[in-house]
């Protein structure tokens, strides 16, 4: 059990733990969603908003949380020496607090100005669960716009200048130092795809241009690419190509 101790002391682990949890959440009950859309097709406002706002939270906690991942890899190559003391395990903990409140602050103002504007039968009927027919205000619709333009900018920020960062410091450096870099790589082709959740609308309506026969299939395919496939790469980029994770990881399926 001792030798685990490493994936629990270190906040690049903590944060990769974090991240596969969040995802795993995000994608068991987007599923849900999906299964309910195919088979039942309409359920009752109060379960559908339950199990689409913690989908909601953990979607705007994947990019949130790649950033942060970026940021802590830039500071372990580029800061090495503070790193110890900036990256310590509570700072890690306070930070996946931060995301999760983010989160929060930017998706319950929408069930906030539902509860305040729609009539009351609006909460006791049946709807398709999805974020337009549950929040159907026009407001809701330009702040999202609003906070996903400022977040879209405010991640590709960090993205782009950590990359650089290490690109620039690890040109005459260690190995491990250009592994760093070629992750950070990674981490901008991940959170390309993690933007998708910012520009979700804008997506869609390209999807179902190319699906205008069925809309259950341009939903399908929009579900594919805004959701699964950003985390179905998120294993490989942290966990599999990280040596100790590695290690760990095939002596535990190996049970040495």
């Amino acid at each position: 059990m001792y030798e685990f101790m490493i994936l629990y002391l270190n906040p690049r682990y903590i944060l990769f733990i974090h991240l596969v949890l969040n995802d795993m959440i995000q994608v068991m009950l987007s599923i849900i969603l999906f299964a309910i859309s195919y088979t039942l097709h309409k359920i009752n406002f109060s379960i559908c908003c339950i199990i689409f706002l913690i989908t909601l939270f953990a979607t705007e906690n994947t990019p949130l949380n790649v950033a942060c991942m970026a940021i802590e890899c830039y500071i372990a190559i580029c800061l090495p020496l503070r790193h110890s003391r900036i990256c310590t395990i509570k700072k890690t903990l306070a930070l996946i607090g931060l995301i999760w409140v983010t989160s929060m602050t930017v998706v319950l103002p929408d069930l906030f100005v539902t509860l305040a504007t729609q009539p009351l039968d609006f909460f006791h009927s049946k709807y398709v669960c999805n974020r337009q027919t549950v929040f159907q205000n026009p407001i809701l619709v330009k702040k999202r716009y609003i906070i996903h333009s400022v977040f879209l900018v405010i991640v590709w920020f960090t993205i782009f200048y950590t990359y650089f960062r290490i690109l620039f410091t690890a040109r005459a450096a260690s190995k491990d130092s250009k592994k760093a870099r070629n992750t950070i790589i990674l981490h901008g082709f991940q959170v390309l795809l993690c933007m998708t959740t910012y520009v979700g609308p804008q997506l869609l309506d390209v999807v179902q241009q190319h699906f205008l026969v069925n809309s259950v299939d341009s939903l399908f395919a929009f579900y594919i690419i805004v959701h699964v496939l950003p985390r179905s790469i998120s294993p490989i980029i942290y966990g599999v190509r990280d040596e100790n994770f590695r290690k760990y990881l095939k002596r535990n399926m190996l049970c040495k």
